[in-house]
């Protein structure tokens, strides 16, 4: 093997068996589903804030979002972090509180105690089948490291077949890495290696930042001059068609990704929908010590948002002027792969490894919390309701670490298919896959847990599961799902009315919750769930 692949390979190594030796060492002494879904609500607030930072910035974000750089060439994807911040302060103050105040392990329990076991179990189901979906099909990005590896090592770009195979190899070992820890150590050891990964890697970002601008030459001369120059129109745009009047000027901002109105409202309900009602992101929250420390690292990742997507975004804009500069005739279709690519063959020796392992960390620390949300919340949503209703803490904790077993098999399925189509469809960006996926059910979450927080009595189980039908469907249709799908057979399912707008990703979310919140509230609460009269 060539001495300079040994060191990278070496840093590779040490980060690995660093991370699992943390992992293990704190997910010491798990005792009950308490312990291992809650860590004894003992964890401090910036152990927290750096969770959920690694649990929101996946191996997607680490290539998708420079992939969104190097092809639109535009900082306009940054919109979508504004509206994060508003809806990180709405979280804080709209469902914090009543998660700690009714001691759930897993949010879905405040649906029980609000509406009824029935809508505890529809809003449980969908996250199960969405977050298994999302976080399978951004797993297979770290692996493209590996298929492009493979590559730089044989002097020959592998097939279709070989690919594929490669990207399968990568994703079954991720997986078992990463949920040794988190089966056994649960959520502390989660936290506590996030921490780890999230140090690793906004420090290779910042690294391959650097390097890629000194790599230029001219340097900012020569970005502006390539580039064009820039202006506002490069960070904020408003869709609106100024040569258009009535609503087919408004028409457009819907029809388009990233605008100001998509990263302000819409951006603002994807937000709270995947921060305040996925166990997911909310679990690491509820480990905080108590609701004031669980707000401030929910608020102050939010913050740290913009100066870590404005980095990805830079890396993008500055591969494409590098390549600009350097032309390579074996730079990958992919925009995802680009930044991937550059880090195998312009990287110096050791940093190579260094933003490798920083890849891997992305994927790990996302995974490992999905892995964790989905065990949590299958063991108390279903095991102890339904499968043993009088099961002990031994057999409860047994179980947890089953359902991660489990749920780690389910996640190499998806990310193998997702791989598959990748492969087959090379020109698919990673960002609006990912976050599509959130968007057609996500709404119908939001839109319950709403009801129930803002309303006394309104919404029941019957009319709840209706509201969730009839957002989802609404969604599908102003997002043409029915004719992506039917594109798949060579058919066409309906024609769009051209007064309905074709909405991209950004808008889904809210248009489910809008739809979602006013159907349930149609709906009368029954007596037993109604608080009592004050």
């Amino acid at each position: 093997m060539d001495g300079r692949l040994i060191i990278d390979c070496s840093v590779l190594f040490l980060y690995f068996f660093i991370i699992i030796a943390i992992g293990l060492r704190m997910g010491r002494k798990e005792e009950s589903l308490h312990d291992f879904a809650l860590g004894g609500r003992r964890i401090p607030w910036w152990a927290v804030l750096a969770s959920i930072i690694a649990a929101e910035t996946s191996a997607a974000t680490f290539f998708g979002v420079p992939g969104e750089g190097f092809a639109l060439r535009k900082y306009t994807y940054i919109q979508l972090a504004f509206g994060t911040i508003l809806a990180r302060i709405l979280v804080s103050y709209i469902f914090i509180k009543p998660y700690y105040d009714y001691k759930v392990y897993s949010i879905y329990e405040y649906l029980t105690a609000r509406f009824g076991v029935g809508t505890k179990n529809a809003a449980s189901a969908i996250f199960l089948f969405t977050r298994v979906l999302a976080s399978g099909a951004r797993l297979y990005v770290a692996a493209i490291a590996l298929a492009l590896a493979y590559e730089m090592i044989s002097g020959a770009r592998p097939n279709q077949a070989q690919t594929l195979w490669i990207y399968v190899v990568a994703c079954v070992a991720i997986v078992i890495l990463t949920a040794i820890y988190t089966t056994l150590g649960g959520i502390k050891a989660v936290v506590w290696t996030d921490f780890i990964q999230a140090s690793i890697m906004m420090g290779s970002a910042l690294v391959a930042l650097g390097l890629l601008y000194s790599a230029i030459p001219g340097g900012w001369h020569e970005i502006v001059e390539r580039h064009g120059g820039f202006s506002v129109s490069d960070f904020i745009t408003t869709g609106l068609d100024p040569a258009k009047h009535g609503w087919e000027k408004w028409k457009g901002m819907f029809e388009i990704e990233y605008t100001i109105f998509a990263g302000l409202i819409g951006s603002t309900f994807v937000t709270m929908a995947t921060h305040g009602t996925d166990q997911d992101m909310v679990q690491r929250m509820l480990t905080a010590v108590d609701v004031r420390r669980s707000r401030r690292s929910l608020v102050l990742s939010g913050l740290a948002d913009i100066p870590i997507v404005l980095t990805f975004l830079s890396i993008g804009l500055l591969l494409w002027t590098y390549y600009q500069a350097h032309p390579d005739p074996n730079l990958p279709k992919a925009p995802s792969e680009t930044f991937c690519h550059f880090i195998l063959y312009q990287m110096p020796v050791g940093l190579r490894g260094l933003l490798i392992a920083g890849i891997f960390a992305t994927a790990m620390g996302s995974l490992s919390t999905a892995l964790n949300a989905l065990a949590t919340s299958f063991t108390r949503d279903w095991y102890e309701s339904y499968i043993n209703p009088q099961s002990t803490a031994e057999q409860s904790l047994r179980a947890v670490r089953r359902a991660t077993i489990a749920f780690s098999v389910l996640m190499i399925v998806v990310a193998s298919i997702t791989s598959y189509l990748v492969i087959v469809r090379p020109d698919l960006r990673i960002i609006p896959i990912v976050l599509g996926i959130f968007g057609y059910t996500y709404g119908s979450l939001l839109g319950v847990f709403l009801c129930g927080i803002f309303t006394k009595q309104r919404g029941n189980d019957a009319g709840n599961i209706v509201a969730m039908i009839i957002g989802f469907v609404v969604v599908a249709g102003v997002s043409g799902l029915p004719n992506n799908i039917a594109h798949i057979f060579g058919t066409k399912f309906y024609e769009q009315p051209p007064w309905l707008p074709l909405m991209e990703f950004p808008w889904w979310i809210c248009c489910g919750t809008i739809v979602t919140f006013l159907v349930a509230i149609l709906f009368r609460t029954g007596r037993q769930h109604q608080p009592p009269a004050s």
